[in-house]
């Protein structure tokens, strides 16, 4: 029987993220996914600024920014948000789609030592106190201390933990293509309104475009064709032209079923991204939050891991991202209300966009959407190791030297601060530095 000490299901973009997060701590991770291998499937197309500064702190944003391409504003439901006045060095969405993401993180987790095992799922899985074990459906057994479910929508590790999945039914039927044209348009369109809903054309990179259309109030039954003569038919009959589309590359049907998983952990059993939150993929937030919930989540095992620090700490990992998920899926719904064609919503559409010329509107929302509204981030602070770094006086880092294994300390003339590994701050001087040291990074070291 194999021993590792983290099994993670799911080689997508929050897997190979929370791979990254454990490897920079030494911790031992076995990666498995049911698929024979990347599938090249575009998927989701672009990164927040608040994953920005996250690969920053980890020394790797450059690979992204290299990639990709920058585009200085974002939406909310059609409706434009200004990012340049945003507290970021990342007032931008940078445009680029998932099989990219997937490819720099993959590459990165295999730098640090965490390889994919493909056509490797989860089969079955029993707890027991100190410890998980995993069947594979090649039928290995893994032994673990902890399991990760990042496996998607339909989580084979969060059914197996007996994790509910509670929400609303979809209510929206939207179709995509990334195809190659031969007639295309002047520009990018972006969800054109039309009587029977709306659709897009964007190009994503040179030579091929994806193609979108968004029916409200009809939900297709999940067996009908979904295949590039469906897509077709269902675009022109709503813009009137196809653009001269051919060489599909990827045809998929989605909708906007919004489900949060009753508990992201279950024992020795946590959930992330898609597996714990799914929702419509307006304004681009779903693969942003998975990797949110992966560099919340990293450093937190890891000391769980160690026996540094116990269910407390695990505990915050549900309690900090659980409420970003729900406040997701809830401004979801509520594009996908200022989305339906007709003239009421019309109006309403008129009334955002009047509102939306408020800074202080347009900054609600934009920080919402690209997730700098979680916290205080040190955005400053480099933290390529994942580790935590308290920057006081002579007297804080005494105080804190029962923790050096956790925390590096530096001496420094500035605001005294403790910055999470994960770029939030924990303390900012005064006094309980080492109540915030034991909630966050366990009880202090005897060997100090």
């Amino acid at each position: 029987m194999e021993r590792t000490e983290v099994v993670i299901a799911g080689g997508g973009p929050t897997g190979l993220m929370l791979a990254c997060e454990l490897r920079l701590a030494g911790i031992d991770v076995v990666v498995l996914d049911r698929a024979p291998g990347r599938s090249g499937e575009s998927r989701a197309g672009g990164l927040h600024a608040r994953s920005l500064e996250i690969l920053e702190h980890r020394g790797i944003v450059e690979r992204f920014l290299d990639a990709g391409r920058r585009v200085p504003a974002a939406h909310f439901s059609g409706l434009w948000l200004e990012l340049s006045g945003l507290d970021t060095r990342y007032p931008f969405v940078l445009g680029l789609v998932q099989a990219r993401i997937e490819a720099l993180l993959e590459r990165r987790a295999a730098e640090l030592g965490a390889h994919v095992r493909w056509s490797s799922g989860v089969a079955a899985l029993t707890q027991a106190e100190t410890q998980v074990e995993v069947t594979t459906e090649a039928g290995g057994t893994i032994r673990a201390d902890y399991v990760v479910g990042c496996d998607g929508g339909r989580s084979t590790v969060r059914r197996l933990a007996g994790i509910g999945f509670e929400g609303t039914d979809p209510t929206v039927t939207s179709m995509l293509a990334d195809v190659e044209l031969r007639d295309p348009p002047s520009g990018q369109i972006f969800q054109h309104r039309t009587p029977l809903g709306d659709y897009s054309v964007l190009q994503l990179e040179p030579g091929w475009h994806r193609l979108m259309t968004n029916q409200y109030d009809r939900v297709v039954p999940r067996d009908a064709p979904c295949d590039f003569d469906a897509f077709r038919a269902g675009f022109v009959a709503m813009s009137g032209a196809d653009f001269g589309m051919h060489s599909p590359r990827w045809v998929s049907r989605y909708n906007d079923a919004a489900r949060l998983a009753t508990a992201y952990r279950s024992g020795r059993v946590l959930l992330a991204g898609d597996a714990a939150h799914i929702h419509w993929p307006a304004g681009g937030q779903g693969l942003n939050t998975g990797l949110q919930d992966a560099a919340n989540l990293g450093w937190k095992l890891a000391l769980a891991v160690r026996g540094q620090a116990g269910d407390a700490l695990l505990d915050t990992y549900e309690a900090e991202r659980r409420p970003v998920a729900e406040r997701v899926l809830a401004n979801t719904r509520a594009q996908t209300a200022l989305s339906r064609p007709g003239a009421h919503v019309d109006a309403l559409r008129a009334t955002m966009t009047s509102l939306l010329g408020i800074d202080d509107a347009n900054r609600r929302l934009a920080t919402m959407v690209t997730g700098l509204d979680q916290g205080e981030r040190a955005t400053d602070v480099p933290l390529p190791a994942a580790r935590a770094v308290l920057f006081g006086t002579a007297e804080s880092l005494a105080c804190a030297a029962p923790w050096s294994d956790r925390v590096d300390l530096v001496e420094s003339d500035d605001a005294e601060r403790l910055v999470r590994p994960d770029g939030y701050v924990a303390w900012s001087g005064g006094a309980a530095l080492q109540e915030s040291l034991s909630t966050w990074f366990g009880p202090a070291s005897s060997r100090a």
